[in-house]
């Protein structure tokens, strides 16, 4: 018989609770986001479940269902007296505009390769072989740009490239540029969009990525200085002022070996900039809900993706600067600091 105390037991089981209804939500989350219900609130204002399924198409009776849902959760507001439901101007934010640097909808399109890959991920533990990027579901494609992206939005130009030195002034004068593990673009047009007199090209492994990539670049009209082409971490062509890595060092089999590559393809004044999921070099201090769910998407996605490669190092998501100080100083570089910093990332500059 277990000596668990039943005060404790209690508090704990409705901490399940909660945890529960976060992952019934968030399915919710991603049906509201992929049938536009979310933004369809957003510009119809306070709706009845019948008008908002006229708006979007869809059945008043399931609608109606998901708004009771979303509303339980805190996620949509209610208004018993009319029988309406809304978004609030914060809700708005996070669930409804691409835009904002709040928006989280991406999130939740991430994380359903969490369970729509378990049984991979599940033979990876088993064999040890990992499962590679391109063998996840393409929500985690999709989902990760949509994700980042606001971060990018919010950062890039305005804090992350300036605290880097010399590099806006280099930026604004004309320099050659390289986003390696690029994904589907985001990163890449909007330095491409803040320096048109710069020429940026984008590389990853993932061909299906690189063609949504070009597609983006065309919608944002900056094809003129931007191209993108499949090539891998440790092979890219070129030379450059500035190389940066979004978010995807810790994913590879061999990121001291692309430390190596970077060095050889810089310019001797260049500067390589690395962006990395935020973390602090021990455990326990990533104990915490900004780790929770970064060692889960390192569990399922990243650290599989570095055991599918050659070496698969297997840093992780979590992996901290004192680690990634080691990879990059390996590869050659004889400087190297954490330029800035947000509450998911941290924005490290390494220089020859």
């Amino acid at each position: 018989m277990s000596d668990a105390d039943q005060d404790r037991l209690n508090a704990f089981l409705g901490k399940m609770v909660g945890d529960l209804g976060a992952i019934a939500t968030g399915a919710g989350v991603l049906l509201g986001d992929r049938l536009g219900l979310f933004k369809a609130l957003r510009e119809g204002g306070k709706m009845t479940a019948a008008e908002l399924a006229k708006a979007t198409g869809t059945q008043e009776r399931l609608v109606r269902e998901w708004l009771s849902g979303q509303a339980a959760a805190g996620y949509v507001d209610y208004d018993e007296a009319t029988d309406r439901f809304h978004l609030n101007a914060e809700q708005e934010l996070v669930f409804a505009d691409e835009d904002s640097p709040a928006f989280m909808a991406g999130a939740f399109e991430v994380l359903s390769t969490l369970w729509l890959d378990e049984e991979k991920v599940r033979k990876a533990f088993q064999t040890g072989k990992g499962v590679a990027w391109h063998e996840h579901s393409a929500c985690l494609f999709r989902g990760t740009e949509r994700f980042f992206r606001p971060g990018y939005n919010a950062n890039l130009i305005d804090a992350w490239l300036p605290a880097l030195d010399g590099v806006v002034e280099k930026l604004e004068h004309g320099a050659e540029v390289a986003d390696v593990g690029c994904g589907h673009g985001a990163s890449t047009v909007l330095m491409a969009r803040a320096f048109p007199k710069s020429r940026f090209v984008g590389f990853d492994y993932h061909a299906p990525s690189i063609e949504r990539a070009r597609k983006a670049a065309e919608e944002a009209g900056v094809s003129a200085n931007t191209r993108f082409e499949v090539a891998a971490a440790k092979t890219y062509p070129g030379t450059y002022d500035l190389v940066a890595f979004f978010d995807c060092l810790h994913d590879m089999g061999d990121p001291a070996g692309a430390a190596t590559h970077v060095h050889g393809s810089l310019k001797p004044d260049g500067t390589w900039m690395i962006v990395e999921p935020f973390a602090h070099d021990h455990l326990a201090a990533n104990l915490n809900p900004v780790g929770r769910v970064y060692y889960a998407a390192s569990t399922f996605v990243c650290t599989p993706a570095s055991q599918s490669q050659e070496v698969g190092l297997g840093l992780g998501a979590q992996a901290g600067e004192a680690r990634l100080r080691k990879v990059v100083t390996g590869g050659g570089f004889k400087r190297f600091r954490r330029a800035a910093e947000t509450p998911f990332n941290m924005v490290l500059e390494a220089r020859p």
